[in-house]
């Protein structure tokens, strides 16, 4: 009996190409984080505007995170936004829980961390 030969698909195909993977899985990132800013946003039901105002992030920089045009998403933003909707961000590893907490002076985030 010969083995049927595999069929690949085109991602398959293109997965096998380290550059192509790299810019995928970069994309991926910044597409699944954008998807979850979305998903609290909109759970808690907050506009742009609402959000500009609760977190002193301009209201382009949120248009352009929920669209997926802002490159680089800067932590602090992150968390501000993850924060405003009643989020807390945290890192675990083991028994060790670090909460990232972002304070606001004068438009300007600082990030600090609190071991749980």
């Amino acid at each position: 009996m010969s083995k049927a030969k595999k069929i690949m698909s085109t991602y398959e195909r293109e997965m096998k190409s380290a550059k192509f993977k790299k810019a995928f899985d970069q994309s991926y990132k910044e597409f699944l984080l954008s998807e979850l800013l979305i998903a609290i946003m909109e759970k808690d039901e907050k506009s742009v505007r609402k959000l500009a105002n609760e977190t002193g992030i301009s209201p382009t920089i949120i248009q352009n995170i929920r669209s997926r045009k802002q490159k680089n998403l800067k932590v602090s933003n992150f968390v501000a936004i993850a924060h405003a909707c009643g989020y807390k961000v945290v890192l675990e590893k083991n028994d060790d829980r670090f909460e990232i907490a972002d304070k606001r002076s004068k438009n300007k985030h600082e990030l600090y961390f609190t071991h749980q």
